[in-house]
């Protein structure tokens, strides 16, 4: 099974993209491919500026990836109650290529935050939004107070409740 695995933060040091790389690694014997935003950079979305340089090449190697996947790992980051400009810009010309961005892959959706909600109010539009671009979640967890529940050096969840709960998610899916 092909996992791909990102955040849908550009931050060098997103605690989302670890979050994602650390689930996408609990899958055994899975190929796992995390990507980062930052080789995805593409100009501000406009219809103007998609009519000067037509569909963009990061989008269209962005959608290559997603096809690649037999499953989807994702941990959305949330910048003032919404997705990060980084991820709905490169997702708003996705979809000008590909309307079902995610096209039928299955995700375990995640998200996480240093503060106590955990990325919930983006959790929430995530998964009332994502669906109708081609997914269906299969399993979500929203982790609060991320520096306290994961340890970065070992690279692993610290907290027994919510690994618990992951491995649990990945029982199910794998069976």
């Amino acid at each position: 099974m092909k996992i791909v695995a990102f955040s849908t933060s550009n931050s060098k040091n997103s605690i989302n993209k670890k979050l994602a790389a650390y689930v996408a690694g609990l899958f055994d014997g899975a190929d796992i491919e995390v990507l980062d935003l930052n080789d995805y950079e593409i100009p501000l979305f406009s219809v103007d500026r998609e009519a000067e340089i037509g569909q963009a090449e990061p989008a269209k190697d962005f959608l290559a990836k997603i096809a690649s996947a037999d499953f989807l790992v994702v941990s959305t980051a949330e910048h003032n109650g919404n997705f990060p400009a980084a991820w709905k810009n490169l997702f708003d010309w996705c979809t000008r290529i590909e309307k079902q961005v995610f096209q039928n892959t299955p995700m375990i959706l995640l998200s996480t935050s240093p503060g106590g909600r955990g990325g919930a109010t983006v959790m929430e539009i995530a998964l009332n939004s994502f669906p109708r671009f081609g997914t269906e979640i299969k399993a979500h967890l929203s982790i609060p107070n991320f520096n306290d529940h994961f340890d970065s050096e070992a690279n692993e969840l610290t907290d027994a409740s919510y690994k618990d709960e992951l491995m649990q998610a990945i029982g199910a899916l794998a069976s």
